[in-house]
């Protein structure tokens, strides 16, 4: 068993990872208060050592350097004994790295290609629906080649409304009713659903496009991260939905490294 933390822009995702079950159970933080003495990852660990004997270590990947600065000084300040397994491009993935500059990688990008590695095996596509969205490449050719950037659901959300004078804060939901908008919230949200399942799709298929033309076997379509429900109703193309995806990779590639 591993306490395995994922450090985003927006949330910090976390819990204990089994070899073979996955993640039991998720949680998260906001990356904002992560060091925050009283409400902030630190007492959380401390709950789930005590919780849970036996814990080999703990494995992290961020994509924030402030908080992984801010992290390790938490993990000092309370004490943690443990071996700490930080995951970048120069560690072991289990697949190579076929990428210009290896240190432009998001982390949490290395650890979805670590676990599609394990949980399916290539070539694989991974979907991550985060505040960003990326799609990771691993292909038999060479492994992790790169992927995709695009802009998260509620990011477009957050931009629509910031960045205009009339168009109010939406909700959460992604429920859609109908095609035409009766309300400007309803058309925000049939926009930023309907609009942001069809750019998945359209990203989708550009890159199956691509595995058929060098001739690469139908790869593993996987996706994880906060959004990835929303694929459910707007995906074409089956996937599987791996919500623990990312803290699977770490504990993968912990194996590879420690």
């Amino acid at each position: 068993m591993l306490l395995c933390i994922d450090i985003g822009n927006t949330h910090t995702h976390f819990g204990l990872v089994g070899r073979r079950a996955g993640a039991s159970t998720q949680y998260e933080t906001p990356t904002r208060t992560l060091d925050d003495p009283a409400h902030g990852i630190g007492p959380r660990i401390a709950d789930l050592l005590a919780r849970q004997p036996g814990i080999e270590g703990l494995a992290f990947c961020s994509v924030v350097p402030d908080a992984t600065a801010r992290l390790r000084a938490v993990l000092a300040r309370d004490g943690f004994s443990l071996p700490v397994f930080h995951l970048t491009h120069e560690k072991k993935l289990g697949v190579p790295i076929h990428y210009p500059r290896p240190a432009e990688i998001g982390q949490d990008r290395l650890a979805n290609a670590a676990g599609a590695q394990a949980l399916t095996g290539i070539p694989a596509i991974v979907i991550d629906m985060g505040t960003a969205v990326t799609f990771d490449i691993v292909t038999r050719e060479h492994g992790y080649e790169g992927g995709i950037i695009a802009p998260g659901v509620e990011l477009m959300r957050r931009y629509l409304h910031e960045q205009t004078a009339l168009l109010p804060a939406l909700d959460d939901s992604i429920d859609v009713a109908r095609p035409i908008g009766h309300s400007t919230i309803e058309a925000m949200r049939i926009g930023t659903v309907i609009g942001f399942g069809g750019m998945i799709q359209a990203l989708l298929d550009a890159v199956l496009d691509e595995f058929a033309t060098r001739g690469e076997t139908t790869p593993h379509i996987l996706a994880t991260g906060g959004s990835a429900a929303l694929l459910r109703q707007r995906l074409k193309t089956p996937f599987r939905l791996v919500p623990d995806l990312t803290l699977r990779g770490l504990a993968a590639a912990w194996d590879l490294n420690m």
